[in-house]
């Protein structure tokens, strides 16, 4: 007769077999599966992002099996990252009204965490406290864990969730105005990574007309004439600095406006493409004079995409005009490939905080200081652009920054974030007082043109808009650039020069359009790409994205890809 057949283990050999392997060893494997069970139903509010979550962190826990084979201590670093970037995605909302996407990986580097840790000094030992503790639970959890899973099993099950998960994201893919709600974590980032490389194989980084048959002159290096004498245009970037009086009810000190008017003692708006935060985007608009929208999902990374491919702007516009250009920025120059991207549009000295001696968030005294110094390096002769870029307004504004330079500041009776902000500005404008009449005491013959400009508002500013706007209503306004969410200002302002009347200097721009205003209002003749973009400007009424529902932007990108200002792109 045949054997009869192996019915295998019974369940009082199982139950026998788990027991000899110890609660304490099956508790390090299934620990981490209840933690992250418990987060995904804290933070995931539907079935689909329930069901990313799930799949994300499947290919999570196949990716460390099948690395290191220890279930155990896969599901702990799996939930570790899981962890960290629920914690990096809600800060990111906190600033800049966003949670974290896929392509935010395009930001990880040492001068940007250098930069967090300036801005949050307590961080570090945050950071420092946690290591402490996570490292020796990490070995711990590899001398404990039981199991050894085979290679091949997990790396299946990594492919089975990836695929799926592709899958899911292409038939339903998530909206991108989803990405401002303050939930999804793991969800959104997962899904966001198929939708970043879908768009990337369809479109490429930027939008533009696929052909034209137009084409842009290419400038000769001695074709600029200019009438008079030039004048040495500084530009200043008034960090997260808008006119609070647009949100009703806000009490703010006597004099207030003043700070938003011009020579002339208009008022002028600047369009900015973000809110909350992402300074860079209106570095890019300024510097190069295109928009950061053109980037789609990636123009969070515009600074760093255009590094090196993007060689068209305000400062190479000036250069061929005779101009020395200089930049003076408070972070390291790594920091989005600020450097690489302002030395690509003409920067030919980039002095960063490293260079500037700066000690963590300094006051815009310090930069203005620092302006003066290097302004008188400068020939005699020789026409200088500066672009002097400031930060001691930045968030947060919890705490408060140098209450030592403005001992006399009285609280306003504001919700105590919006008093610190209108502390801050107020020695803003004291500062920039101060930067103007230095240069009148230092240079008395010498002609300046000074443009400053908000990048953006700050991120408290849409609860002081729209108070008690529930998230998705809010979420809409974001997505769908509601212009009072994105109003800042522009201001110019002379010293023993007249600036130039310009149809181009118009009450509203468009934030790539201020290098053209500066142009205009200098008397510096425009090169060909910058004449076509003054009669877009002249066409749209001073809008450059939206006008023909991106048309114009997408034509201009593609001349200046023909001409050879925009490479690789």
């Amino acid at each position: 007769m045949a054997p009869a057949p192996n019915p295998g283990p019974s369940a009082a050999t199982l139950v026998a077999g788990l027991a000899a392997i110890g609660l304490w060893r099956l508790s390090a494997v299934a620990a981490p599966h209840m933690a992250a069970l418990a987060i995904l139903l804290h933070t995931e509010s539907d079935f689909g992002g329930r069901m990313a979550f799930a799949l994300a962190w499947g290919i999570l826990n196949f990716l460390f099996i099948a690395l290191l084979r220890r279930p155990a201590l896969s599901g702990a670093l799996s939930l570790t990252l899981v962890v960290l970037l629920v914690l990096l995605s809600r800060l990111k909302h906190d600033v800049a009204q966003m949670t974290a996407n896929f392509v935010d990986l395009m930001v990880i580097d040492r001068d940007t965490a250098a930069y967090l840790f300036t801005i949050f000094p307590n961080l570090r030992w945050s950071v420092v406290g946690a290591s402490l503790v996570i490292l020796p639970l990490m070995y711990a959890l590899w001398w404990l864990d039981p199991f050894r899973i085979r290679r091949l099993p997990a790396t299946a099950g990594l492919l089975a969730c990836l695929a799926s998960l592709t899958g899911y994201s292409v038939v339903w893919p998530d909206e991108a105005w989803r990405g401002y709600y303050d939930d999804g974590y793991l969800s959104k980032f997962a899904r966001s990574g198929v939708t970043a490389v879908s768009d990337f194989v369809n479109y490429g980084f930027m939008e533009s007309e696929a052909v034209t048959a137009e084409r842009l002159k290419v400038p000769l290096v001695d074709s600029c004439h200019v009438a008079g004498r030039r004048p040495h245009i500084i530009m200043i970037h008034d960090e997260s600095s808008f006119d609070i009086r647009q949100a009703a009810g806000v009490k703010v000190p006597p004099g207030y406006g003043s700070h938003f008017k011009s020579f002339d003692g208009r008022e002028r708006k600047f369009m900015a493409e973000s809110s909350g935060g992402a300074s860079w985007m209106a570095e890019y608009n300024v510097l190069a004079g295109l928009s950061s929208r053109s980037f789609g999902r990636f123009s969070y990374f515009v600074t760093r995409i255009a590094s090196g491919r993007v060689e068209r702007g305000l400062p190479l516009a000036l250069r061929r005009c005779g101009y020395n250009t200089i930049s003076l920025y408070p972070a390291y120059g790594a920091f989005m490939s600020a450097r690489g991207f302002q030395t690509s549009t003409g920067i030919q000295h980039f002095y960063d905080a490293r260079a500037l001696g700066a000690k963590g968030i300094e006051p815009d005294s310090f930069f203005y200081d620092k302006a003066l110094n290097l302004i008188a390096e400068q020939p005699a002769k020789t026409p200088l652009f500066a672009f002097v870029y400031l930060a001691a307004n930045h968030f947060p504004w919890e705490t408060k920054f140098r209450p030592d330079l403005l001992p006399s500041w009285r609280q306003l009776g504001n919700e105590p974030v919006v008093d610190e902000y209108l502390r801050r500005q107020a020695m803003s404008a004291g500062h920039y007082a101060a930067f103007v009449a230095s240069l009148k005491k230092k240079f008395p013959a010498q002609p300046f043109l000074i443009v400053r400009y908000g990048d953006h508002q700050p991120e408290f500013s849409s609860n002081l808009l729209d108070p008690g706007l529930d998230e998705a209503k809010l979420a809409r306004k974001f997505d769908t650039y509601d212009p009072r969410y994105f109003t800042t200002y522009y201001a110019i302002d002379a010293i023993n020069f007249e600036p130039v009347k310009s149809s181009a200097v118009m009450d509203t721009i468009d934030a790539p359009y201020l290098p053209l205003v500066i142009q205009e209002a200098a008397g510096i003749p425009l090169d060909p790409s910058f004449e076509e973009q003054k009669n877009i400007m002249l066409r749209c009424k001073g809008v450059f994205y939206a006008c023909k529902d991106g048309a114009e932007a997408r034509r201009f990108n593609r001349l200046l890809i023909e001409a050879g200002f925009i490479k690789g792109l």
